[in-house]
């Protein structure tokens, strides 16, 4: 990979996932809003064996004061503050984050502003996986109106992954991972994988094992089809739903 890129890296984790997963990175970019936790983010990757010439983490929040403006990046990770407050400022209307959708993500719930935020910056041959909450997946308004876009005008959205319930220390509700791609290798259709019942319960923590995560991994890459596990639902079917993405649906 040339580039990787998290836009709410926290201490640096998902980046250094990234590292422990691909065999070589050249550059690590990310932007966290806590001080503290982004001073903790650089000292992780010096750290975990990344020289400090090959990441470039900035302190700011990145929905208002972006810091790698003019950058795309090969891969994408983040799990973002699940339904964060942000402006959602009429001027952003003009940014070329968010200008093409027409509508901005509510004020009350960022998740898809940093969707837009994430597929800006995604180069062409790039692939971006965020972490959402399932409330993403169905809400109405302007998350419709910009799932919409993302799906019928772009084409961008690759897999849909329900995770199972109290896997993320501090929030007990079950989330999903979107996969993003600009160069998809299957057009016609999203591939939806239902991982919310694979996991193993230790004691208040639900986990996901290497085996469960192995499923997900190989459903994903084979786009294989399995009652009551996983399907690749055409972009007809989608539409005619309205753009819920729900999975059970």
């Amino acid at each position: 990979l040339r580039s990787v890129y998290d836009p709410t890296c926290g201490s640096g984790s998902l980046l250094l996932r990234v590292a422990r997963e691909v065999k070589e990175v050249s550059n690590f970019y990310g932007q966290e809003l806590n001080r503290t936790t982004y001073n903790l983010a650089r000292m992780n990757m010096i750290l975990h064996g990344v020289h400090y010439r090959k990441f470039d983490i900035k302190q700011e929040d990145t929905l208002e004061h972006p810091q790698h403006k003019d950058l795309t990046f090969e891969a994408i990770v983040a799990n973002p503050p699940f339904s964060a407050q942000w402006s959602a400022n009429p001027l952003f209307t003009t940014d070329d984050r968010f200008s093409q959708y027409g509508k901005l993500a509510p004020s009350s719930k960022a998740d898809f502003a940093f969707v837009c935020h994430m597929v800006h910056h995604l180069a062409d041959n790039g692939c971006m996986a965020v972490v959402l909450p399932h409330g993403a997946l169905f809400r109405g308004g302007a998350e419709q109106h910009i799932r919409r876009y993302l799906i019928e005008n772009r084409n961008y959205l690759d897999a849909v992954i329900g995770l199972p319930a109290n896997i993320f220390y501090g929030t007990s509700i079950p989330t999903c991972i979107l996969v993003f791609k600009k160069c998809k290798e299957s057009p016609e259709d999203v591939l939806f994988i239902d991982a919310s019942q694979h996991f193993e319960k230790v004691k208040t923590q639900n986990v996901l094992r290497e085996e469960h995560i192995e499923k997900i991994v190989t459903t994903y890459r084979n786009r294989l089809e399995e009652d009551k596990y996983s399907k690749r639902a055409t972009l007809q079917q989608i539409a005619d739903n309205d753009y819920n993405l729900n999975i059970p649906r």
